[in-house]
């Protein structure tokens, strides 16, 4: 068994609390999916945001979820570079799993989908 990272981008229209919630669920949740992940595999899971996005807490949604109590999870702000991608939440799932780097399945949603246009899938 290996510890894997697994990236996932998403976007949100607006600075609100509520479509920020959603979008770090909707975005945990596909990479749970796409990755057949248990709670109990995560090692942690690390956020970044935009600096345009300050109204909550993305991690909040997460600790709402049953059993992902107890999974690490740690906010950071993403670096600002002039003309990059606003409105983004990201996450760096790392996990133990048997699969192969070419196994995982990173998750990009919405605007977040120009970041790795070779990972994304429509």
């Amino acid at each position: 068994m290996s510890v894997r990272g697994i990236r996932g981008a998403i976007t949100v229209n607006a600075n609100e609390e509520g479509p920020i919630l959603k979008a770090t669920l909707e975005l945990l949740n596909g990479i749970v999916n796409a990755n057949g992940l248990d709670p109990h595999d995560i090692c942690n899971v690390f956020i970044t945001v935009t600096q345009d996005l300050d109204a909550t807490f993305p991690a909040s949604a997460i600790r709402q979820m049953a059993g992902w109590e107890l999974v690490p999870l740690m906010c950071a702000l993403e670096v600002p570079v002039k003309g990059s991608l606003e409105k983004c939440i990201r996450l760096m799932v790392l996990v133990n799993t048997d699969k192969t780097q070419q196994q995982i399945e990173h998750v990009y949603y919405g605007g977040a989908q120009a970041l790795r246009p070779d990972l994304s899938r429509p």
